[in-house]
């Protein structure tokens, strides 16, 4: 079945609005210029870490490279094996039933048949990190965390791509624009009830205890004008050693998390540094910023997979988005377009990440605890203090040390 005019107009359409949404909302809503005084230089290594610590992190890092891109490749091998090929057909003419359950059962079959592949990989990375002490977690609780990430994974993308062929299924003209504003609702659905449904799979949470932290907490929450009702803490100390703190959720369900080796592990001053970074990515609503972008991008995708798709068929490839027969071939081109955009979503996020570095110094009015806290977080987690050009540009979401040591040095000399 080769895609009608109309089809293609629809894609287009989807796709041109999703790149208007896409660019207009990042040139809006993306501090590109957060770090005042213009281009930042890094700090000397030297002055931040010394020889056997950089030295350490760098051979940490190697291997974790080593090990993240490995299992990537696999991955990617094993997604093009079927979906790039007749065996995900005949994967998918092997498993019962309508097509409603086929999709989620290929879906599960191929993600499971992916991490069966890298599961090698994330073995030896977890061995690394017990080696080095990054880790606690035992080896039972380990192959939990695995299972669980990978049923919510195969959740997820399941109804993705339920909606996607169910779409092209009932409007097979029109299927691009409302596969993609179902799919846009879909991302925004997810980042609201993330905190509700997934986070709890993963750790148990408790309020911050009354005392002077807390007190500080929320002044700086005054402070800075955000609402928080309540800082959670996080029991990530069953699974890790190293130092963290998130924003999530959107409206009713955003919250603040704090690890628990941050609040045990540093000092009041570190901490009250941390939460100053989270409350400013609450304040500036940097979770809603990189949702929305993240609805547009659907927008983009879906346009670009519907006229891929009919091109293939132009060409004689089977390529029907109304049927189970296509899963495979959506997964593989979903696996490679994720790649291929990681460097913009990760460019997007070091930029939101220094604004609020800049808030979080301008906040405290304390450079000293912020550089000390970097210091700590990167020596905690042996961070690759001067990554490689990829590991920079393609798969880091937050500024280097260096770089985030320098922005606390330029805002503290304001």
């Amino acid at each position: 079945m080769t895609p009608g005019p109309t089809e293609r107009r629809v894609a287009l359409w989807t796709t041109g609005v999703g790149l208007v949404v896409t660019i207009v909302g990042a040139a809006v809503l993306v501090p590109w210029d957060a770090v005042p005084g213009g281009p930042l230089t890094p700090a000397p290594v030297s002055s931040v870490l010394s020889p056997e610590e950089v030295a350490r992190a760098e051979e940490f890092s190697r291997w974790a490279r080593t090990w993240s891109w490995s299992s990537l490749a696999l991955s990617l091998a094993v997604a093009c094996w079927f979906g790039f090929s007749a065996r995900g057909r005949r994967l998918v003419e092997r498993v019962p039933g309508p097509w409603w359950v086929q999709v989620p059962l290929v879906v599960a079959v191929l993600a499971l048949l992916g991490r069966l592949v890298t599961f090698p990989c994330a073995v030896a990375l977890q061995r690394l990190r017990l080696d080095v002490g990054l880790s606690r977690q035992e080896w039972l609780a380990f192959t939990r965390d695995v299972l669980t990430s990978q049923v919510v994974m195969i959740v997820t993308t399941s109804i993705a791509v339920l909606v996607l062929v169910a779409c092209a299924r009932r409007w097979p003209r029109a299927w691009p624009a409302v596969t993609g504003t179902l799919l846009a609702g879909f991302v925004l659905a997810g980042s609201f009830v993330y905190p509700l449904v997934v986070e709890p799979a993963f750790n148990d949470f408790a309020s911050l205890p009354d005392g002077d932290l807390r007190t500080q907490v929320l002044r700086l929450a005054d402070e800075q004008g955000v609402e928080v009702d309540d800082v959670l803490v996080a029991d990530a100390s069953r699974r890790t050693t190293t130092l963290n703190a998130y924003v999530s959720g959107l409206g009713s369900t955003r919250r603040v998390v704090v690890y628990d080796t941050l609040v045990d592990g540093v000092g009041e001053r570190e901490t009250l540094a941390v939460i100053a970074h989270e409350l400013a990515h609450a304040r500036h609503r940097d979770v809603l910023i990189g949702t929305l972008l993240g609805a547009a991008g659907c927008l983009v995708g879906v346009g670009l997979l519907a006229l891929l798709l009919g091109a293939l068929r132009e060409r004689g490839v089977d390529a029907v988005p109304g049927r189970a027969e296509v899963v495979p071939l959506l997964l593989a081109l979903a696996a490679w377009a994720s790649l291929a955009t990681s460097p913009v979503v990760n460019g997007v996020s070091r930029q939101l990440e220094a604004r609020a570095d800049v808030d979080a110094v301008r906040t405290t009015g304390d450079p000293e605890s912020f550089i000390s806290l970097q210091r700590e977080l990167a020596v905690r987690s042996l961070a690759d203090p001067s990554p490689p050009w990829l590991a920079r540009v393609w798969f880091s979401s937050h500024p280097g040390l260096l770089e985030r040591v320098a922005i606390a040095e330029r805002v503290g000399a304001e």
